[in-house]
């Protein structure tokens, strides 16, 4: 064997320092998760939060026991869902994410400010580093599955968690309306790039269902979800209707209580991912 000149240009061995850097953040020492899924979306407003909720609260009936880190610096709204208000607490070397009506564990910027009110008028940087402090200086607990609500796009901040958190899977949100195209496309080349799998594309705002005879109208037109999700090879792992009564559960902070099965193929999903973990 040569000896290395460390010019790697002009070299084809396969040695050590040609393989790309692991940049992946060690959780807080004392944290215990299992696996982590990022809920993700190529825009904002599709309700990626939502989902976010609904599939934790999912998962962890069907005996999981389940943790949310809100990396929406900018728009937290998981605590207000859940109904939570107290601030996390620290004992100057750790924070302690705040645990639900039902013992979901939640950490969120809006669960450290004075005021919940208050804006986050960060740059990028500052936002990214708090991310990922949400990772190494929280104390998660036992958590089997802890999901991470993306902040909206592919920029500093996404690009922040995956390079950060050991991504095991990813759920891409996305709506009926046109833009569903432009909205998978972006998440899908952003989890390419990042080399994190796929578990499947949840589409929100899916449909109404009518009170008196059950009919679905597609308030947004017909739906193209099928075929973009043919086209990539991505499940199809629910879609959520407009339901007055979910958003009402927002808004009063009773998320847990909400009745519906729209997720279950999520659930099963996610609990097969688990499985293929622990392997």
């Amino acid at each position: 064997m040569s000896e290395c000149t460390h010019d790697c240009s002009s070299c084809q061995a396969d040695c050590a320092s040609r393989k790309p850097q692991d940049l992946h953040e060690a959780p807080h020492a004392l944290s215990k998760i299992g696996s982590v899924i990022g809920v993700v979306s190529g825009k904002g407003g599709v309700g990626k939060s939502l989902v976010t909720a609904l599939t934790a609260v999912s998962v962890h009936r069907a005996g999981k026991t389940v943790g949310i880190l809100d990396a929406d610096i900018t728009g937290p709204s998981v605590p207000k869902m859940f109904g939570v208000t107290s601030r996390a607490e620290t004992d100057g070397e750790a924070l302690y994410p705040v645990k639900s009506p039902l013992g979901i564990d939640l950490m969120s910027i809006n669960l450290l400010l004075e005021n919940p009110s208050d804006p986050v008028i960060w740059r990028g940087p500052v936002i990214a580093g708090a991310v990922k402090q949400f990772w190494t200086d929280v104390v998660w607990g036992d958590d089997e599955l802890l999901f991470v609500d993306m902040p909206p796009g592919t920029g500093d901040v996404s690009l922040t968690v995956f390079q950060s958190i050991p991504i095991n899977g990813i759920i891409i949100v996305t709506t009926p309306q046109e833009l569903v195209s432009m909205i998978v496309e972006k998440a899908v080349k952003m989890a390419e790039t990042m080399n994190v799998p796929i578990i499947g594309i949840v589409e929100n705002m899916s449909y109404v269902e009518c009170p008196d005879c059950g009919k679905r109208i597609s308030v947004f037109g017909e739906s193209s979800l099928d075929e973009i999700a043919a086209k990539h090879n991505i499940p199809i792992i629910g879609r959520i209707p407009m339901n007055p009564k979910l958003a009402a559960a927002c808004d009063k902070g009773t998320i847990e209580l909400f009745d519906g099965d729209w997720l279950d193929p999520a659930v099963d999903a996610i609990l097969a991912l688990r499985s293929e973990d622990k392997q």
